[in-house]
């Protein structure tokens, strides 16, 4: 009787003006190659975060997408293209003053 787990990004979706990528993992687990659970989990990517220190200047953090699978780094990559990441940094900006 083996258990095993399988933990994979199976699906990933472009949503929004500013090209967020949804990215969906199934954790999957089997018992002699009989699936018995699946499960999932969601975490959302974004060009970058924006971040205003005490003296209220602004700066922008990248996102690091490193240790995203290769697919979901090219779709990232594809997407984010320098208009996009200059409109996304705009509207961090514009959050972050209406909170101030």
């Amino acid at each position: 009787m083996a258990i095993t787990k399988e933990v994979k990004c199976d699906k990933i979706e472009v949503v929004g003006d500013y090209k967020a990528v949804q990215c969906r993992t199934a954790t999957i687990i089997k018992e002699d190659g009989v699936e018995l659970s699946r499960t999932f989990m969601r975490h959302v990517l974004h060009p970058s975060i924006c971040i205003t220190n005490e003296a209220g200047e602004v700066s922008h953090l990248e996102t690091d997408i490193s240790s995203e699978p290769a697919e979901t780094q090219a779709i990232c990559n594809a997407v984010w293209t320098d208009e996009i990441r200059s409109a996304w940094k705009s509207y961090e900006e514009s959050q972050q003053s209406s909170t101030l």
